[in-house]
């Protein structure tokens, strides 16, 4: 019996798992590791963090299927040299023959005092609610201050004030203008939003340190009663750990076929792989994508075609429930068509 161990039910897990199933051999038996006992929508977290959605919302029950077990808990432990994975929380050992490594990434805090300590996060499920209670607790006129205008900084705050418009909401943005990525004309239609909806945007920042009451920034200490960190990610700590080759931005290097190429065993998919690619749901499900035919191809004894180039079909994002910007058909657009197709690709995840 081959034993095939997917280490997280993310975006790209859970693709290779939903994929590999029609096709499986009876030879092969799937366990999918996951701290919760479900497939959470990652990209929907900022709602969560803002109280604008329920948590079923954002999450999908695993498929079941005759030849697939699922382990729920904290991960401890990659042994790469044993090939098993062990736990935090309990005693036993999962063991693999092939391992998918799909861990996703955490906040990074580049060093800044207090950032750990004192500020909410978006990164995972438990920091997510956790961040929508401190938020949702806020007497009248609370102060709210979110640290980094990325993709995931700007819909927190966006999603915040339409939650909540009587909060004071900050952004703390490191460039010259939010969403350094992005076409100009989305960047100026973004600043406008923001204006027009009373979020204070102070560019050109750059944070100290953090208390518990407060941001300190070029300087100048905020009074602040909640703090949200979106400046920053890095891969899970357990595969900054593993003794393979990484990039500069701590992400395992691989060859053509997502394997570690000291490890052919060991396939990495999403936010810990290499890529040319920012991180994002796209790429690690069209990686998904690829890893699942490689396996297949893998499982009956076969020569697997090398993964092709990936071509990602653009970015979305949201302004609240109404609004929205993303380059679509390579073409940047604003307004309420790309919050609509946002939507649908929500509806289209949870449908998968």
């Amino acid at each position: 019996m081959k034993r095939l161990v997917i280490l997280g039910g993310g975006y790209g897990g859970m693709l290779i798992l939903s994929n590999l199933l029609d096709k499986l051999p009876d030879d092969v038996r799937i366990t999918l590791i996951d701290r919760n006992p479900y497939h959470s929508l990652k990209t929907e977290y900022y709602a969560i963090a803002a109280g604008t959605t329920s948590d079923r919302n954002v999450r999908v029950d695993f498929p079941t299927h005759d030849q697939v077990d699922y382990e729920f808990g904290e991960v401890a432990q990659i042994d790469t040299e044993n090939q098993q994975i062990s736990f935090h929380d309990k005693s036993n050992t999962v063991p693999y023959d092939y391992l998918v490594i799909g861990l996703g990434c955490e906040d990074n805090y580049h060093g800044v005092p207090g950032a750990n300590e004192f500020t909410q996060s978006v990164q995972t499920f438990a920091k997510s609610r956790r961040a929508g209670l401190e938020v949702g607790n806020l007497k009248a006129f609370g102060k709210v201050t979110v640290v980094g205008a990325g993709l995931s900084g700007i819909e927190v705050a966006s999603e915040i004030r339409e939650s909540r418009p009587d909060l004071n909401i900050r952004l703390l943005d490191r460039g010259e203008t939010v969403l350094k990525p992005f076409n100009s004309k989305i960047q100026e239609y973004v600043e406008d939003w923001f204006v027009k909806n009373d979020v204070e945007v102070i560019h050109n920042a750059n944070v100290e340190y953090v208390e518990k009451d407060g941001v300190c920034n070029n300087g100048v200490c905020y009074v602040n009663d909640v703090t949200i960190w979106t400046a920053g990610v890095q891969p899970n700590y357990l595969v900054r750990e593993l003794p393979f080759e990484k990039d500069v931005q701590g992400k395992i290097v691989l060859n053509y076929f997502y394997q570690v190429p000291s490890h052919l065993n060991v396939y990495v998919v999403g936010d810990c792989a290499s890529s040319a690619h920012s991180p994002s749901a796209q790429l690690a499900r069209e990686q998904g994508e690829q890893i699942s035919e490689i396996l297949t191809s893998v499982f009956k004894g076969e020569v697997p075609q090398q993964a092709k180039e990936i071509k990602l079909k653009g970015t979305l994002g949201s302004l609240g429930k109404s609004d929205g910007f993303g380059n679509m058909f390579q073409k940047a657009t604003t307004g309420f068509i790309p919050r609509i197709a946002k939507s649908g690709v929500l509806w289209l995840n949870k449908r998968h």
